[in-house]
């Protein structure tokens, strides 16, 4: 790993030099002919314009001594200079936007793979984490600029070189314009940061106003908005989130801007001295001068336009890299310690040794110091009450979280140590929250195991594994079927609909190590959800499961329909209670027997 990833600023972002630096990389390894090209037509373009002041004193001195010859060789060059920064520059613009659209799309391919391919999901949960996320999303799709904003940051640092060693060449004291113009490179630098700072710590307001404008404008929310007739009240809540974002990232601006003009007017004075340095004190000839009054003229708009690029830079597209680089190596860290391969097939099956764990962000235990056994080619259910710590065991046995303390181990190997991708890869299942694939139905289901997406037979089995036939048959077109109202042909497709296809786009993968059933039948009545449990079971055991050693996980809060697994775990208030089969519990007559007996007497 790279330097970077060593050490932290203040702000837990890696430092701003290596994170450009990175970014650099990344776009001369995706287009390294464009942007060597780029970068050396934007220092060309710098170098006529920055000699006409040169130019123009040799005009003045020609023309005051009446030399026709320097008359007219200033006056070329003069053209010459004007017409090769127009050509440079308008070849440079050219060169640059076909470099940025191609890089454009490598950037935000790479910031959606990153994203993507994160091994847990908590970067989606923990607010620090959502801010910088929403930051580098909204930077994101103008992060290309910051190639363009070094190539020109380099060309103007050219064009104050050469203008400094002009003025040096009349008296060396004029190099102090330079010292006088650094209050302008200070205040240019420590704005953005300012600013930045500003809009960070009201970032979870930003994030709050959006939401609250999506819930205001968009589809999904729309019949409650209309019915509670609240649409007002999202109106100012929004308003109000939107001031306490802007009033602080505004009085910012302003308070920097003041400071950022005091410095200018130091510079400004320090100029008009120099010109009267050089005309009254030096006595020097009147081409001095107009170099000097045109050198110093460039001089501010070349600080000017330097200092502006470097806040431009440090603002926003070196703040967007540093959020980059640190997706890039937050995503790295998770899979650094992935050395060990995933098994071919379960032997002794998964353990859970002394597992604890809190959601990011919070100090709450939802599960503590769970210690269990899941024998290789067994059915397990997990029961308990609502918040019992049910599905995030099974989010946990996924890898899209870390334990807090404890390990998963499987066959012995720590699952922390295999690698998030190579595990789901044999990892089947539906889950209670599942998405909504608004696709033709074949692929709604085929995603579940994208190498075979397209392979009909495939889908099939799967539909017919899911107990999905009858929600296919109702369609004329079959798999063929376009899912969702919205979209041409599309058809309106019913919570419990959805649901099916969820379990058959679970069943895609014919040989995995773990199958999860995490209440995916909850819209269903108790006595469906049984049937399918116990059909689930059955084939389970039907597939011989010594092939693969599968353990197939079912969760559910309804106890009567579990009761055909091999293992039912009880959870409560993020304690393992009780293990064991049906008929243990029940002769135990424990929590299990006492809430079986509950649920029973309500079903009579």
């Amino acid at each position: 790993m790279s330097s970077s990833h060593e050490w932290r600023s203040s702000d837990g972002l890696p430092p701003a030099l290596p994170s450009m630096w990175r970014l650099c990389k990344l776009g001369y390894r995706r287009e390294p002919g464009l942007m060597i090209a780029a970068f050396v037509l934007a220092l060309l373009a710098a170098l006529p314009d920055a000699l006409i002041a040169w130019w123009l004193k040799l005009l003045g001195e020609g023309v005051l001594g009446h030399d026709g010859k320097i008359v007219r060789l200033a006056a070329i060059a003069l053209g010459v200079s004007a017409a090769a920064t127009w050509l440079l520059r308008t070849v440079s613009t050219r060169v640059q936007r076909r470099f940025r659209d191609k890089v454009t799309i490598a950037l935000e391919a790479h910031v959606a793979r990153l994203q993507a391919s994160v091994a847990t999901i908590a970067h989606h949960e923990r607010p620090d984490y959502l801010d910088r996320l929403a930051v580098l999303r909204d930077q994101v799709f103008v992060l290309d600029h910051m190639y363009m904003s070094v190539f020109s940051t380099c060309g103007w640092l050219l064009r104050l070189g050469v203008t400094l060693a002009l003025l040096v060449s009349i008296h060396p004291a004029l190099a102090l314009l330079a010292v006088f113009a650094l209050p302008t490179v200070l205040t240019s630098t420590w704005r953005p940061a300012v600013e930045r700072t500003a809009y960070e710590r009201g970032a979870p307001a930003a994030r709050l106003a959006r939401h609250l404008f999506t819930l205001a404008t968009t589809a999904a929310p729309g019949k409650e908005v209309r019915v509670t007739g609240i649409a007002g009240r999202l109106a100012q809540e929004r308003r109000a989130a939107w001031e306490r974002w802007y009033g602080p990232v505004a009085a910012a601006r302003w308070g920097s801007a003041a400071w950022h003009t005091l410095a200018w007017a130091v510079f400004g004075s320090a100029w008009a001295g120099a010109v009267a340095f050089v005309s009254a004190g030096l006595r020097a000839s009147a081409g001095d001068v107009l170099l000097v009054l045109a050198a110093g003229a460039r001089l501010s708009a070349y600080i000017g336009a330097t200092v502006g690029e470097i806040g431009f830079l440090r603002g926003i597209w070196m703040d967007g890299s540093r959020r980059l680089a640190w997706l890039e190596d937050y995503a790295a860290s998770l899979i650094a310690d992935a050395d060990l391969p995933v098994p071919a097939r379960l032997h002794e099956g998964i353990r859970l040794d002394h597992l604890s764990f809190a959601y990011p962000g919070t100090d709450r235990l939802v599960l503590e110091d769970v210690t269990l056994a899941l024998p290789a080619g067994t059915v397990v259910a997990i029961v308990g009450e609502n918040g019992a710590g049910k599905t995030t065991l099974v989010k946990l046995l996924a890898k899209l979280y870390e334990p807090t303390a404890g390990a998963i181990l499987v066959d012995g190997q720590p699952l922390a140590r295999m690698r998030a991708d190579a595990w789901r890869e044999r990892l089947a299942g539906a889950f209670q929250d599942f998405f909504r694939f608004e696709l033709r139905a074949r692929q709604s289901i085929g995603v579940g195991d994208v190498p075979r997406l397209d392979e009909e037979p495939a889908v099939v089995r799967a539909v017919e594994r899911a107990g999905a036939d009858d929600v296919v048959a109702r369609w004329p077109a079959g798999l063929d079927t376009q899912l969702g109202p919205t979209w041409p042909g599309g058809v309106d497709v019913s919570f419990g609909q959805w649901q099916k296809l969820a379990l058959a786009r679970g069943f895609m993968r014919d040989h995995p190590l773990l199958l999860v059933l995490d209440e995916p039948t909850a819209a269903l009545d108790a006595e469906t959800e049984h049937a399918l449990f116990e059909r689930y079971a059955a084939a389970a055991h039907r597939d011989v499961t010594a092939a693969d050693g599968r353990i197939t996980i079912l969760v559910s809060h309804r106890f009567s329909t579990v009761r055909m697994a091999d293992l039912i775990v009880v959870l409560d208030g993020a304690h393992l209670v009780e293990a064991g089969t049906h008929e243990d519990l029940m002769a135990r007559g424990g929590a299990y027997a006492e809430l079986y007996g509950i649920q029973a007497a309500a079903y009579r």
